[in-house]
């Protein structure tokens, strides 16, 4: 791995994130729009091999006074993440417009 870049790595939970999305769109729009949008997202991803500390703190979690976690967008999408030595590990893929709030508390809080 060449100086300052990080592996970025999905969750089974990011993972099925993904499916969840393309298929969503596929079934709702058309699968090459599906497939353009998990590019942009792949690209969004990859981009956090090189700068992860870039991304901002979720407002929920700071709320809570959590500052473990990062995120950044494709708008309407916010990709939610955790750097952890020379990794990046992506926890949770979704709508920005869900109720992220209990979306978060369930998938990172076990809540």
């Amino acid at each position: 791995m060449p100086a300052g870049t990080h592996a970025v790595l999905l969750t089974q939970g990011a993972e099925q994130d993904l499916e969840f999305l393309y298929d969503y769109i596929a079934e709702h729009d058309s699968s090459a729009n599906a497939q353009r949008l998990l590019d942009r997202l792949e690209h969004v991803i990859e981009g956090l091999a090189h700068m992860p500390e870039r991304g901002s703190y979720p407002r929920e979690l700071s709320a809570l006074g959590i500052r473990a976690y990062r995120q950044t967008f494709f708008k309407p999408y916010r990709v939610i993440y955790r750097v952890t030595g020379r990794q990046v590990v992506i926890h949770l893929i979704a709508d920005g417009r869900r109720d992220m709030r209990t979306l978060l508390a369930r998938r990172l809080l076990g809540a």
